[in-house]
């Protein structure tokens, strides 16, 4: 298990359909969260199955089986009826295991619901930790996703729209045909509209529902100290948060919180969130001493902004408090001729990637990764290509640009 949960996040369903396959068979698996807003489904297994699967077939399987129940039996998945096997952890993370024709029977689903839990308790815990790899690979999904979807929302639109001009047209005679075909292209293009919808639900966060998660999440860590807490809410009709930001922003937050409470006395703290169309701005003050490390905290913090291209101004006065101003903004840097090629790397290549970007070579990279030299020179090759370029620098240099390496000035992905 400790295999299964260490490694690049999008690549966890890879190792545990790996660590689940040892006791019971199975054609494909699929791990369905909400909590990735880049990537909700993660994938193994099948590829006929797994890429057919969609985010309705899942929700409809989650809301069939209670918080920490299990279901056997016949579902729609990938595009057809199957025998599936599922468990949805009281985490509300659902697993689904489509069982080969030859294995009979069902899993232990204690051990097996056991199991998961660690994996969806893993899961949740490297979201809201926000690492910088993990913000921008969720970046990366997210922006390829929208591009992708507004493409062919533009494409169907004008398609559906077509065929409703023509089937409304008097010209034609046959009047039940015209019924019949306008209302399933009315349904087909209100379907369409609604998948846009659905995808918005899925990766973005109302600001006032993000900072009352984080007001939960603060409480456990302020219930040890007497500190008198005022939060000051953002506007209603603030602009929604992409959920790499909304994950981000909170785990500042907690940073910033943590260093406050390190001091020797803090009574009281004021956290503020604020929306100016194009950033969330977020402010973090006390009325203590005045003794925050304020070179640690920003190491800290540098990591996450970088990636999302923020900013941190911090100030503290010895006898009077500190305070901490964040600007994260809400869309990501234009895009940029080579952006779209990130999109082309799997997680193991995005990993490589970000070991090129400070020049190691394929022998420490093995190392690193615990995988041979040939197959790190495999996954070499295959970023150049995809990334077209001519050597390891001009690759490197791309993934520093898209915040996926480190950089000068933070620490490696994972370790702020």
């Amino acid at each position: 298990m400790r295999k299964v949960i260490t490694g690049p996040l999008p690549d966890i369903a890879t190792r545990f359909s790996r660590f689940l396959g040892q006791w019971w068979s199975h054609d494909a698996l699929v791990i369905f969260t909400r909590e990735c807003t880049g990537r909700p489904r993660k994938v193994a297994g099948n590829r006929e199955i797994v890429d057919r699967v969609t985010i309705d077939e899942l929700d409809e399987i989650k809301q069939s089986i209670e918080p920490g129940g299990v279901f056997a039996g016949i579902r729609s998945l990938g595009g057809g009826r199957r025998r599936v096997w599922a468990v949805r952890d009281s985490g509300d993370t659902l697993l689904v295991l489509v069982p080969r024709p030859s294995q009979t029977g069902a899993p232990d689903s204690d051990e097996v619901a056991a199991m998961f839990g660690i994996v969806a308790t893993s899961i949740q815990q490297q979201v809201a930790q926000a690492s910088p790899d993990y913000l921008a690979e969720s970046r990366a999904a997210s922006s390829e996703r929208a591009r992708t979807i507004a493409e062919l929302t533009e494409v169907h639109e004008a398609t559906l729209s077509s065929i409703l001009g023509t089937l409304r047209s008097n010209d034609l005679d046959d009047r039940r045909s015209r019924i019949t075909a306008s209302e399933t292209a009315s349904a087909a293009l209100i379907a369409l509209r609604s998948a846009g919808a659905a995808d918005r639900a899925l990766s973005e966060e109302a600001v006032t529902t993000a900072f009352a998660r984080l007001q939960g999440e603060l409480r456990p860590l302020l219930r040890p100290r007497e500190v008198e807490v005022d939060y000051v809410d953002p506007p209603a009709d603030g602009r929604p948060l992409p959920g790499e930001v909304a994950h981000a922003a909170r785990a500042m937050v907690r940073a910033i919180v943590l260093a406050f409470t390190a001091q020797p006395v803090l009574t009281r703290m004021r956290i503020a969130w604020d929306c100016d169309g194009d950033n969330v701005l977020i402010e973090v003050r006390d009325q203590g001493p005045g003794a925050i490390d304020r070179n640690a905290l920003t190491r800290q913090l540098a990591g996450r902004l970088h990636t999302l291209r923020g900013r941190i101004d911090v100030e503290s006065i010895a006898g009077w408090g500190s305070r901490v101003t964040l600007t994260i903004p809400l869309d990501p840097p234009a895009a940029r001729p080579d952006e779209h090629l990130l999109s082309t790397l799997n997680p193991r290549e995005l990993e490589v990637l970000a070991h090129l970007a400070v020049g190691k070579r394929n022998r420490a990279i093995a190392e690193e990764l615990g995988i041979s030299q040939s197959t790190i020179k495999f996954h070499v090759a295959g970023v150049l290509k995809k990334l077209d370029v001519a050597n390891r620098g001009e690759a490197g240099a791309i993934g520093i640009r898209a915040g996926i390496a480190p950089g000068d000035a933070y620490s490696a992905p994972g370790t702020s």
